[in-house]
């Protein structure tokens, strides 16, 4: 959402915005009748965001707006909706010779001048899908990045959730179930967004391939397998996208309903306007903006109209593949595809490389097949997006002809073949086509693509640091490698020795607490709880009530005094039965999960006291023990050493 002059749609400019939206599609479908779209020229482009990460730390940088002034002579240097995050535009290609490694060579040099520029702000920049350093509170609304455009999107979103709260419900190895307060959940994502230019004739068929290859292009680029430290998709924020904008809620009745990030709900049929009658059709406008010209008055002056209202409604409606319509240096309009489904990162060659697959993909199947609806259908072209983004390079597809085949075959033995016809068919540098291609065939062969890569090091890193060094490490090493842009299937694992400063600062309580609890009811046996700890090797178990509000604390401390003073009830035999109300400790010394590591340290010592519980609004969230602190001594002073 391009357009920085926006503000919450009202009832009392719906009416008008309306008309001009309305008049929009009346404008474009006049320009696709009288044949004014470019077509002789096609060309190719790309966009990058990034994050801004604390040089020493390696957590969010919210800076952009500083940085962003170090490069006030650049104007393809931009914002995005969080105060971590970037974005880049790169100079659209004619789609032929080196365009492709003119993108990278661009992109190389304005992801440099960032880094520079980050640096001298006390940040670096890193290329990643989800960064693995994110914690939820990152995401408050005092870091939404302070432009209109972005606060107007925020409150009209929140405004039109049917629910009190935003939820992430996500279940990979391991699972996440959080409420959010809002919808800024979704700057967690950044991405490589990739444009092909089309026209009318031939968008139909190329949207409808888009479509068919988002599966395989998911499976071999996935890159965000990592949430708030929890292992989920491989690429999870296909999901976690959704769901941050997800203004649904569940009801008694089976009425459909798309969210507004969305894969779409069926094969196009006609042209680009079937995209844009759907999703004004479906989707409440959200924002509005002020007109500087009538679309239709303009097509009167024989000029090409700017569809303002159109596009404003556009960049609220997230499609994977979406549709885009500009207006080129010439002064005519054209078409565009834009890709949306390849995460940012590992490495700027990784993502050209995926752009070059994408590209070549499409023009080869566009070439060798004159509708692709013929050989597969819509339902399983829905289920091959959904399971790669779940399973990454582990995928199983259902292809043309009702084949079923591993991502990893379709790709090497059919894709990569068409691709290759595809960027040859538009004249690509050879030496480029066999370079991009080329990290594409040992990424499959390797079978090792950016997800597969960060879930196999951060598994074994959470085997040997706490949760937060091992994000920390993975990346620290992320950036390390993208700086030396050596493709992911040739990084080494991360591992606890690479990063020689591990800084715990500014911890909060809430990503270093313990969530995976063992707790107790105030009614339950004291036998229960003597067995469990024993059997768990437990010193402290929390009491809560059925809703999960914390009531009690029952130590070991507690339980030696009474059996040195009273002996173990022994069972059966002893009539008298002790149950945990009557040993626990009631109203224990609790904190809120902002609380931060040094505050929770100087309480623990105060009241000399070795666990707190974390609660907010009394639910029991987590606990924190003398042993999480220790673990982290232990590890500052084995690097001292």
């Amino acid at each position: 959402m391009g357009e920085e002059k926006v503000s919450i749609a009202k009832e009392e400019t719906m009416g008008l915005f309306m008309r001009n939206l309305l008049r929009d599609v009346q404008a474009m479908e006049y320009m696709l009748a009288e044949n004014w779209f470019e077509t002789d020229t096609i060309r190719i482009g790309a966009e990058q965001e990034m994050c801004l990460v604390d040089k020493k730390t390696w957590k969010p940088s919210c800076i952009n707006m500083r940085v962003l002034k170090r490069l006030a002579d650049y104007d393809w240097a931009t914002t995005e909706i969080a105060k971590f995050n970037l974005e880049t535009n790169l100079s659209p290609q004619v789609f032929t010779g080196k365009a492709i490694s003119e993108l990278e060579k661009e992109n190389l040099e304005q992801v440099r001048i960032v880094r520079e520029a980050a640096k001298r702000s006390g940040a670096n920049i890193v290329l990643t899908g989800i960064l693995p350093t994110l914690r939820k509170f990152d995401l408050a609304k005092e870091n939404l990045t302070p432009k209109p455009r972005y606060h107007a999107l925020i409150d009209a979103i929140s405004a039109h959730a049917t629910a009190d709260s935003f939820e992430l419900r996500l279940q990979g190895i391991d699972e996440i179930l959080l409420k959010h307060d809002s919808p800024l959940l979704e700057a967690c994502n950044t991405s490589y967004q990739v444009h092909l230019q089309v026209t009318p004739q031939t968008f139909v068929p190329l949207y409808n391939i888009s479509q068919t290859l988002a599966g395989p292009i998911i499976a071999l680029s996935a890159n965000s397998p990592l949430v708030f430290g929890k292992r989920l998709w491989h690429e999870s924020r296909i999901a976690l996208f959704q769901q941050a904008l997800d203004v649904r809620t569940s009801s008694h009745h089976l009425r459909e309903r798309l969210p507004r990030v969305n894969f779409g709900s069926g094969w196009l049929e006609n042209s680009i306007l079937d995209i844009y009658r759907e999703d004004i059709s479906r989707f409440r406008v959200l924002l509005g903006t002020e007109l500087e010209e009538e679309s239709l008055k303009q097509l009167k002056k024989g000029k090409a109209p700017k569809l303002k209202a159109l596009q404003v409604h556009n960049g609220t409606v997230y499609r994977w593949n979406r549709p885009c319509y500009g207006i080129s240096g010439n002064g005519k309009p054209h078409l565009r595809i834009e890709n949306r489904v390849i995460p940012a990162g590992p490495t700027i060659l990784d993502q050209t490389a995926n752009a070059a697959f994408w590209l070549g993909a499409m023009i080869g199947l566009g070439t060798q097949y004159r509708d692709v609806r013929e050989r597969i259908g819509w339902a399983d072209v829905q289920d091959n997006f959904h399971k790669a983004a779940r399973y990454g390079i582990d995928s199983k597809f259902t292809w043309f002809n009702d084949q079923k085949v591993g991502a990893l075959d379709l790709i090497q033995q059919e894709l990569l073949p068409i691709a290759r016809h595809g960027l040859e068919t538009q004249k690509i540098d050879s030496g480029d086509i066999d370079r991009y291609l080329g990290v594409i065939e040992e990424r499959v062969k390797r079978q090792c693509s950016g997800a597969r890569w960060m879930l196999r090091s951060y598994t074994a890193l959470r085997k040997e640091v706490n949760q937060d060094e091992a994000v920390s490490i993975l990346t620290e090493r992320i950036h390390h490698h993208q700086t030396s842009e050596k493709p992911v299937h040739l990084w080494p694992l991360a591992a606890k020795g690479d990063m020689k400063t591990y800084r715990p600062i500014g911890l909060r309580v809430e990503e270093f607490m313990s969530t995976d609890l063992m707790t107790v009811h105030e009614n339950d046996l004291l036998e229960l709880v003597v067995d469990m700890m024993d059997w768990r090797k437990l010193r402290y178990l929390p009491v809560e009530d059925k809703k999960g509000q914390l009531v009690g604390l029952v130590t070991t401390r507690k339980l030696l005094r009474y059996f040195t003073r009273h002996g173990r009830q022994e069972l059966p035999g002893n009539k008298e039965l002790l149950y945990v109300r009557d040993i626990m400790i009631e109203n224990p010394y609790q904190i809120s999960p902002d609380t931060t590591i040094k505050e929770a340290m100087y309480i623990m010592r105060e009241k000399k006291i070795g666990c707190l519980p974390v609660t907010q609004d009394g639910e029991l969230l987590g606990v924190i023990t003398e042993m999480d602190f220790l673990q982290v001594a232990a590890t500052l002073i084995e690097r001292l050493a």
